[in-house]
C-alpha cells in the first residue's frame, strides 16, 4: 500500500485506546476514559462542580502513603455517591463460600489430593450462589492468604451486585463464556482467558451461554502483580501489553436492586433503588482487566536440565518475604522441549509452597491420566509429589528429539501457606479416593551395581 503524504506530514493512528474494541491495553497503568463527552475532569479531580451534575469519587487500593510505584487509586465521575449504594445491611448466608481461617474436624489436610470436575448442577446458581470453596489458606482478617473455589453458574445475576471487602478475585474460566459488569467498565471473559476484579469494587456477573464452570484464586493479600523477570530481562511470560481494561460504562436505571458485601469472611445484603454501576468517566490505575493466556510466551532450556517451574508465572502477589509469594499464579501450556539428556516432565520433589492445580484442557504431561479438563489437584506444603510410573516411565525412556506440547493448558494457585480442605473439598466433590496409588507403581530399581539403568 502506498501512502502519499507532503514531507511534513505525518499519518496518524485511526485508533489511540489499543486495538481491541472495548479495552485499553497495559498492566498497571494510568488510565482515563469517559463514557459521555466532557465528564472526565482535566488538570484536577475534584472540581467544585463535576459536568452533567456527577459525583467525584476515589477508589483507593492501597494507603494514600503507599509508595509512588506502589499507589493505586482511581478517581471515578458517577451519578451517585458510593454511600447511596448501601443502606441497611441484613447478614446472609452463603454456606459453600468459606474463608480463612476455616479448619473443619475430621477433615485431615495432610496428604496428596486430586478431584475429578465438580458435574454441573441441575439448580438455578449465579456467581455467588454457585461458588464452592476447595481450599482456604491463612486468615482473611489479617489480609494474608488465600482460598481456592470453583464456580458453577446456570443464570445470570439479575439486579443482583456483589463486591469483596476481603479479597481481589482472579477469575479462571474452564467452560462457558460470561460478562462481568463492573463499575469501571464491562469484561467479556471465556475460556483460556483470566479475569482479575480488584477488592472493593463492586460488579455483576452475567451468562453469555452456558452453564459455566471455573477456578477462582481469592487474594486475601497485597494485589496480584506481574514477576519480576530476572535475567529473563524485559519480555516474555505475560507481557503488560496484552492486559486489557475495559473502557467506561455505567447504568442509569431505576429498578429495586441488591448488593451483597463480602466483608471478614461474612456476607451482608443491602436493598437499593437503582444500579450501582453509574460511574460515568474515570482515571486512575486501579481497575479490573483482562489477560489472554494464550498470550503467555513460555520460556525454558534450550539445552538440557529442567528450570524451577517458576519460570512460568504468569502473576505474582508478594508477601513481604522476598522471594516468597503470599500467591503465585503459574501456567502450564503449549510448548516445545528440546532439553537433552534430561528428564523433562516436572521433576519430584517436596515443597515448602502449597499447589494447588486445575486443568482447563488437554493432557499434563506430569499426569497423562486422571488429571481431566476442569479437575483439580492439591499438593500441601512438604508433601511429596511428582509423576506417576507411566510417566516416569515414559520421559526416561522416550527418544529425545524435540517434542512440542499441544493441546496443554493447567494452571497452579501456589501459597507459602498450608492450604485446608474445607468440608465440600473433602466430602462432597468428587475426590479421586485412589489417587495417591498413582504412585504405587514405582520400582525400586537401585541393585547396587554402577551404570543407568
Amino acid at each position: 500500500m502506498n501512502i502519499e503524504t507532503s514531507p511534513r506530514e505525518m499519518v496518524k493512528a485511526a485508533e489511540t485506546t489499543g486495538t481491541v474494541a472495548g479495552y485499553m491495553p497495559g498492566f498497571g497503568n494510568d488510565f482515563e476514559t469517559e463514557a459521555l463527552p466532557g465528564a472526565l475532569p482535566q488538570g484536577q479531580n475534584s472540581p467544585q462542580k463535576c459536568n452533567y451534575g456527577l459525583y467525584a469519587e476515589q477508589l483507593s487500593g492501597t494507603p494514600f502513603t503507599a509508595p509512588r510505584g506502589q499507589n493505586e487509586r482511581t478517581w471515578c465521575y458517577r451519578i451517585r455517591p458510593s454511600v447511596k449504594h448501601t443502606g441497611r445491611f441484613t447478614r446472609i448466608d452463603l454456606p459453600y463460600f468459606r474463608s480463612a481461617p476455616h479448619i473443619v474436624e475430621d477433615v485431615i489436610s495432610l496428604g496428596q489430593y486430586r478431584w475429578d470436575p465438580v458435574p454441573h448442577a441441575e439448580e438455578r446458581l449465579t456467581f455467588l450462589t454457585g461458588m464452592r470453596t476447595m481450599t482456604t489458606a491463612g486468615d482473611v482478617n489479617t489480609q494474608v492468604g488465600m482460598a481456592a473455589h470453583i464456580y458453577l453458574i446456570t443464570e445470570s445475576m439479575e439486579d443482583e451486585y456483589f463486591y469483596s471487602a476481603d479479597s481481589e478475585l482472579l477469575v479462571v474460566p474452564q467452560e462457558g463464556r460470561l460478562r462481568f459488569y463492573t463499575e469501571l467498565g464491562i469484561i467479556d471473559l471465556e475460556p483460556k482467558e483470566i479475569a482479575i476484579l480488584p477488592r472493593g469494587m463492586v460488579f455483576r456477573v452475567e451468562l453469555v451461554d452456558g452453564p459455566a464452570r471455573g477456578f477462582v484464586c481469592e487474594n486475601y493479600g497485597a494485589k496480584f502483580d506481574l514477576p519480576n523477570r530476572g535475567p529473563i530481562g524485559a519480555n516474555c511470560l505475560a507481557n503488560p501489553r496484552d492486559f486489557k481494561t475495559p473502557v467506561a460504562a455505567f447504568e442509569d436505571r431505576e429498578v429495586p436492586s441488591r448488593v451483597v458485601v463480602k466483608w471478614c469472611g461474612q456476607f451482608h445484603a443491602t436493598e437499593i433503588p437503582h444500579s450501582p454501576l453509574d460511574v460515568v468517566a474515570w482515571h486512575g490505575n486501579y481497575a479490573a482487566c483482562k489477560y489472554d493466556l494464550r498470550t503467555f510466551s513460555p520460556v525454558g532450556a534450550i539445552l538440557f536440565d529442567h528450570p524451577d517451574p517458576s519460570i512460568f508465572t504468569v502473576l505474582t502477589a508478594p508477601s513481604g518475604v522476598e522471594g516468597t509469594a503470599n500467591i503465585d499464579f503459574v501456567l502450564f501450556r503449549e510448548r516445545w522441549m528440546v532439553a537433552e539428556h534430561s528428564f523433562r516432565p516436572p521433576w519430584y520433589h517436596k515443597n515448602i509452597m502449597s499447589e494447588l492445580m486445575g486443568n482447563i484442557y488437554g493432557i499434563y504431561d506430569a499426569k497423562p491420566e486422571g488429571f481431566v479438563p476442569g479437575g483439580m489437584s492439591l499438593h500441601n506444603m512438604m508433601l511429596p509429589h511428582g509423576p506417576d510410573r507411566d510417566a516416569f516411565e515414559g520421559a526416561s525412556n522416550a527418544e529425545l528429539g524435540p517434542e512440542k506440547l499441544d493441546n496443554t493448558m493447567s494452571f497452579m494457585f501456589e501459597t507459602r501457606f498450608p492450604q485446608h480442605l474445607t468440608e465440600f473439598a473433602a466430602t462432597e466433590a468428587p475426590l479421586q479416593e485412589t489417587y495417591i496409588d498413582c504412585w504405587d507403581g514405582l520400582e525400586k530399581k537401585f541393585d547396587g551395581t554402577p551404570g543407568i539403568k
